[in-house]
C-alpha cells in the first residue's frame, strides 16, 4: 500500500474511531515509521490516563511519563506543539533525565510526542516512539499532525460520552436557548472545520471544563465574546 492510500486508510478509521469503538493508537502504525503509539489524557477536567497503547512498550514509555511527570508528551501538551527526540542514545541532551534513565535498557531510539488539543480545549498527547534514532520528514510530521487533529476529536467524544451536560435552561427560555445553541454550532463549525455534530460537542466539552452551562457557552459564543478557536480562552 502506497503511503498516501495507508493515510487515507488510517483517516478513515480515526474519523469513525467513536462509532465504531476502534482503536486511536493503531492508524499510526500504519502511516510513520514508529514500532508503537499510544495516548493519554493529561488534565483538567479529563484526568490524567492512558487512554490506549499499541504494545506493552509503547504503554511502558507513556506510564513512564505520566508515573514520572516528565517527558515529551508532556512537554507536547504545555507547549500545544510537536516534541521530537530522534536519538536517544546521544548522552546528556535530554531535558528528561528520569525518563531515560528509566527506558536506559528498553530498546527505544526515539520519541516523538504530538499534542491534543481540539480549539481551546487542551486534552493530552499522543506519543510515538522508534526503536533506533531516526527523524521524521517533514510529509511524515505533517501526516503526524492531521492525525493527531483526528485523534483529539474523537478522544474528547470519548471523555465526553461519561457526562450528561444539562445545558441549565432558565425557565420559560427553552426555545429561545436551543436557538442560541444551534447558531453557536454553526460558529464553532466555521471556526474549527468541523462537522455540526463535533462541534456540537466541543461546545459542550468546553461548558464542562470551565463550569459553565451549555447555554452560557453558546450565549458567549454567539456573541463573540468566546472564540474556541484561540487557545486558553474563557469569558
Amino acid at each position: 500500500m502506497s503511503e498516501r492510500n495507508a493515510m487515507a486508510v488510517a483517516t478513515g478509521e480515526l474519523s469513525n474511531a467513536f462509532e465504531r469503538r476502534t482503536s486511536l493508537c493503531h492508524p499510526f502504525l500504519a502511516v510513520l515509521p514508529i514500532d508503537g503509539a499510544a495516548i493519554s489524557m493529561l488534565g483538567a477536567p479529563f484526568g490524567i490516563e492512558t487512554v490506549c497503547a499499541t504494545n506493552p512498550q509503547a504503554a511502558r514509555v507513556d506510564e513512564l511519563q505520566i508515573d514520572l511527570g516528565e517527558g515529551p508528551s508532556w512537554d507536547a501538551f504545555s507547549r500545544r506543539a510537536p516534541v521530537f527526540a530522534s536519538d536517544l542514545t546521544q548522552p546528556g541532551r535530554s531535558a528528561w533525565p528520569m525518563l531515560l534513565a528509566a527506558l536506559s535498557a528498553d530498546a527505544v531510539g526515539a520519541l516523538y510526542a504530538f499534542p491534543l488539543a481540539v480549539g481551546s480545549l487542551e486534552i493530552g498527547a499522543v506519543e510515538l516512539y522508534a526503536e533506533s534514532p531516526g527523524e521524521l520528514t517533514s510529509a511524515q510530521v505533517n501526516d503526524a499532525i492531521a492525525l493527531a487533529d483526528l485523534a483529539a476529536v474523537q478522544l474528547l467524544k470519548r471523555a465526553m460520552a461519561s457526562h450528561e451536560l444539562d445545558a441549565q435552561f432558565v425557565p420559560g427560555e427553552k426555545e429561545y436557548s436551543r436557538r442560541v445553541e444551534h447558531q453557536a454550532t454553526g460558529m464553532v463549525l466555521a471556526q474549527l472545520n468541523v462537522t455540526a455534530a463535533d462541534a456540537h460537542i466541543i461546545i459542550r466539552a468546553h461548558a464542562f471544563a470551565h463550569g459553565r452551562s451549555v447555554r452560557e457557552t453558546a450565549n458567549a459564543i454567539v456573541e463573540r465574546r468566546l472564540d474556541l478557536s484561540s487557545p486558553n480562552t474563557e469569558f
